[in-house]
Order: C-alpha cells, then structure tokens, then sequence
C-alpha cells in the first residue's frame, strides 16, 4: 500500500524542489496554470475581486493575474514562499496583499473573505482533501468559485499506464496519484456544491481544470 501523506513530508518535498521547480515543472504546468487564472477572472469580472491562491508555490502565478484583483497567498512550504516574496519585489505586484505559511486546512481568515480560491496541484497533495475543500468554501463567499487543477486518475488505456509510469515522481513531489473524480464528487454532493466545470488539460488530458460554485 502506498504511504500516507502526511503534512511534515509534504512540506520537505516542497522545501527541496524549491530551488528548481520553475525551471523543472513551469512549462509542464504552464497550461494548466493560465487556464486556471482565465476561469477565475471569467468569474470575478472585468472590476476585479479579491482571490486566494492555496499553494502559491514560488508565486509564479502571481504575475499573470490583472492588476484589478487584489492576490492572497498561502502555502505549507516556506522555501517555496521565499521564492514568491522575491517574484512580488521584482515584479512590483503591489496587488499582493499577502503571502503566508499556512495549512490548508486550517485556513486563517474568516468567513465568506474571497470571491475565488484558486488551487492549482493541490488538492491531491493534502493529507485530508475534503476537509480542505470544506475550508474553501468557508472562505468563499456566496456564488464564489473555487478552480482547482488537479491530476486525476485514469482507469484505463495509455494514460493509466503513462500515470503509472509517472507515479514515482508525483510521490515525491507529495502528490496522491490515485486520486479519482469521483471522490471529489462525492465531497461536492455532501456539501452542496455545484460543478460548473471539469475540462482536460495537457500532458494527455493526466491534469483536469474543475470549478466548484458555492450556492
């Protein structure tokens, strides 16, 4: 049996890969990352809102936000969130309002705060998903949406044998990389959440775009 994630071997992979994760996996994601920034500010609208990015990484996201929305970040690896804080000073993205260490299960701001949560590649690489997905919604407000990017697993054919023969890398980066849709839609029915969205992206449709409304 595959081992357990757990947060403390969760924050060391991602305090070792920071170093290099842009160069190794930034065009790998590059896709997956700017149809996730699309869809969120589809939903916020051309005025802006207010988006919390949960595993903000080296924030290389962050720059590819319109300057309308105000960006909050957070990520379990400090590493990782050095790396962010040099991008905002280069960049000059004083629409950071924050970048924070923090658990994504216990998430530091209040009720109803942000009108998206954006997690890109996260979500399989929690120890609890559903009680993660459940901070989202606390945090979102009514008709947010919450964008995920996530791989998701295969039954069959050339992508579960391409996902297997990926398994060991994803294991060190913590992911989960037995992860099935329908775990999430059983999470999704129990809170009451609507699926407005799940798309293919590339490599080989492995990751999935998918959009969650809060009623």
């Amino acid at each position: 049996m595959p081992a357990a994630l757990d947060r403390n071997r969760i924050e060391k992979a991602y305090d070792r890969w920071a170093p290099v994760y842009d160069k190794v996996f930034g065009k790998v994601f590059e896709r997956g990352r700017m149809a996730a920034i699309k869809a969120t500010e589809t939903h916020i609208g051309a005025h802006g809102g207010r988006i919390l990015e949960v595993g903000v990484g080296t924030g290389i996201s962050l720059v590819s936000y319109s300057r309308k929305n105000r960006l909050v970040g957070v990520d379990i690896s400090a590493g990782m969130l050095r790396k962010a804080r040099k991008r905002v000073i280069e960049h000059h993205l004083t629409n950071v309002e924050a970048l924070a260490v923090m658990d994504a299960k216990h998430l530091a701001f209040p009720d109803s705060a942000f009108d998206a949560v954006v997690a890109q590649y996260v979500i399989t690489a929690v120890p609890d998903p559903e009680a993660t997905l459940d901070e989202f919604v606390r945090v979102l407000k009514p008709r947010g949406e919450i964008i995920l990017v996530n791989p998701l697993r295969a039954e069959a054919g050339f992508r579960r044998t391409f996902e297997q023969g990926f398994s060991p890398l994803a294991r060190r980066l913590g992911w989960s990389p037995e992860f099935p849709f329908a775990r999430l839609m059983t999470w999704a029915h129990r809170r009451h959440v609507r699926l407005i969205e799940r798309r293919p992206m590339p490599p080989l449709g492995h990751f999935s775009l998918i959009r969650f409304g809060k009623n």
